[in-house]
């Protein structure tokens, strides 16, 4: 399996968490499973985790080249049945060089979004990389994690008929739901802090909130490169005092605090999938996201949640503002924003990956 991050990277994220969690599952059922990804501070060259081998093949100029060489000369010696790889950073291109069969997993592409996350160099490298897709994996099936992301993969050029999509799980919160309990007026985003999530939208939105809701309090959990430009906009708005920057936690603290969220927000401009959307609905909280990829596919409109206008600082403040103001309408929307969360199951996905996989294998003979 090849991907630039391990679950124990520091920059690890949803696409992370998505491999760990299936293919542990598979390593369990008894799947050989080698993750060959790049080095960090601190890592072994080689360890188990979770019953896979995790393989380090060194910090990124060193490792796209190995990990190309090194495919090749083990799949060679037939040494693995099924390369995955997971396409959600820069390409590995590894139909051109695999001696297996190639399963390609697709959380999501960047496209022009990378623009806006990294310097136009290295965003222009990334754009034209994806270019090579449609031309070099013409032979591997898909496995994507949302509608969005395989009508995406279609628009490029990839045959419908050869795309899958298996949505992610979820890991079941331990903490029990009241959906019927008033909850504070506190709002709150989870993940990392990157240009591209455009949390500013939820602290702008938030402010003008704060005359109309004197107890509003912000919660933003997770950490990033925007974290300070994000702490200088809440002094610059004023709510500097009312916003908690909470770095890193623990599931169990993540979870504490959304449960006892009125809202969680999340203005990412794209996604694969919204797995810490589910997240929050499993917690009987409702999100208030962008109208965008991957998220339009993990909130049911009007239902668990609202989908606005990509940026719309206004159109996020008012629809904080009905779920802050209205406990009958949270309620209603916490109750089915928990039911819609149980529709979601590691097991299931890691059973749809597990018939990918031996459909892969079984292209070999």
């Amino acid at each position: 399996m090849l991907n630039e991050r391990d679950p124990l990277h520091p920059k690890a994220g949803g696409a992370e968490i998505h491999v760990a969690e299936i293919f542990e599952r598979l390593a369990a059922r008894g799947h050989e499973v080698t993750l060959a990804a790049t080095s960090y501070k601190g890592c072994e060259p080689e360890h188990e985790l979770d019953g896979m081998r995790v393989w380090h093949l060194g910090p990124i100029p060193i490792y796209y080249p190995r990990v190309a060489f090194e495919t090749l000369r083990a799949t060679r010696r037939g040494e693995y049945d099924v390369v995955v790889e997971c396409l959600n950073k820069v390409p590995f291109y590894s139909p051109v060089y695999s001696q297996v069969p190639v399963l390609a997993v697709c959380h999501h592409l960047f496209g022009e979004v990378a623009f806006q996350q990294v310097s136009w160099p290295v965003a222009a490298t990334v754009w034209l990389s994806e270019q090579l897709i449609p031309p070099l994996y013409r032979a591997p099936d898909f496995i994507t994690i949302s509608e969005s992301s395989k009508r995406d993969l279609v628009l490029r050029g990839i045959a419908s008929n050869r795309i899958e999509v298996s949505h992610c799980g979820i890991d079941r919160p331990t903490i029990e739901v009241d959906t019927t309990k008033t909850r504070p007026m506190r709002v709150s985003y989870v993940g990392r802090l990157e240009a591209y999530k455009h949390v500013d939208v939820m602290l702008r939105a938030c402010a003008e909130l704060v005359g109309r809701f004197p107890e509003l309090e912000l919660f933003v959990i997770g950490r990033g490169v925007e974290r300070e430009p994000l702490e200088a906009l809440a002094r610059e708005l004023g709510i500097e005092e009312r916003t908690t920057f909470t770095g890193f936690v623990s599931d169990e603290e993540r979870d504490q605090l959304l449960a006892g969220s009125r809202v969680c927000v999340c203005p990412s401009e794209k996604e694969g999938w919204g797995l810490t959307i589910i997240e929050s609905n499993a917690l009987g909280t409702p999100v208030v996201a962008t109208d965008a990829d991957g998220l339009r596919d993990s909130v049911r409109n009007t239902e668990t949640g609202y989908l606005v206008p990509l940026r719309d600082v206004a159109g996020f403040r008012d629809k904080i503002a009905a779920l802050l103001e209205d406990d009958e309408l949270a309620g209603q929307m916490s109750e089915r924003a928990l039911a819609w969360s149980r529709t979601f199951d590691w097991e299931i996905a890691a059973d749809e990956m597990g018939a990918a996989l031996e459909k892969a294998a079984g292209a070999r003979t």
